[in-house]
């Protein structure tokens, strides 16, 4: 079943349609909010919210629904509440990597050390800027689509894709000041 017709089936009463939704959306919207939040419960817990909330609203929608925005705009959201619900605007450490499955091969163990420096680096980006980041550059989202999911211009989009690439990039490479 195509998302529209789930989207329609429901509006119509038949509430069991939104598993497809589910089906759809929920791997890309845990790994959306991980890469934001860098936690896995807090991105499942967050993500749990989001679909309960859709589940709420879908109902209220208009026909012309874009359906990956609006989902993405409700996690977005999500984020922005639990940041402002624990008063702080930094990442939550990565400290999951113990239970990470760890072979000998010291290209796994390279690869496991690098994805912790990028988050690393990544958490010291403004959180405005690292949802832009994330949703363009892991989730492949264009800067139009960008902007109808966080309601703001393209402009806007491109203007702190731009700044997060370069925070990034004097972060990552070691240009850090504090």
């Amino acid at each position: 079943m195509e998302e529209s017709t789930a989207v329609a089936s429901m509006k119509a009463g038949n509430v069991n349609d939104f598993a497809v939704i589910i089906e759809n959306y929920q791997v890309p919207i845990v790994r959306y909010l991980y890469r934001v939040v860098g936690d896995q419960d807090t991105a499942n817990d967050l993500a749990q919210d989001t679909f309960i909330q859709a589940y709420k609203a879908i109902i209220k929608t208009s026909p012309d629904l874009h359906l990956k925005s609006w989902l993405y705009k409700i996690a977005t959201n999500n984020v922005r509440q639990y940041y402002r619900r624990k008063s702080i605007l930094r990442f939550v450490p990565f400290s999951d990597h113990k239970n990470s499955l760890i072979s000998s091969s010291q290209q796994q163990s390279s690869d496991i050390e690098r994805n912790i420096e990028v988050r690393r680096a990544l958490s010291k980006v403004p959180l405005k800027i690292r949802t832009c980041l994330v949703l363009h550059f892991v989730e492949g989202f264009k800067y139009r689509e960008i902007a109808v999911t966080l309601g703001i211009s393209e402009d806007a989009v491109r203007m702190r894709v731009a700044r997060g690439r370069e925070i990034f990039r004097q972060v990552y490479g070691g240009g850090e000041t504090e």
